[in-house]
């Protein structure tokens, strides 16, 4: 019965440090991600400013209409 009890605490202490890796991993991943949706919007704003081509709301129509 001892050994059955302590096997069981020994589980559950690698069970206890298994979940504590994956959120350590998983806030990592969530930090990671939230810092490449910033730039990732950055991006787009930036591509907006510099980009060549008029929406085409804005185009003037070829000369031909």
């Amino acid at each position: 019965m001892n050994t059955t009890m302590t096997d069981l605490e020994i589980r559950i202490s690698h069970q206890d440090a298994s979940i504590e890796e994956l959120t350590r991993v998983l806030l990592e991943q969530e930090k990671l991600i939230k810092t490449m949706q910033h730039d990732l919007d950055t991006f787009r704003q930036q591509l907006k400013e510099f980009s060549l081509i008029a929406p085409l709301s804005e185009e003037t129509p070829p000369p031909h209409y």
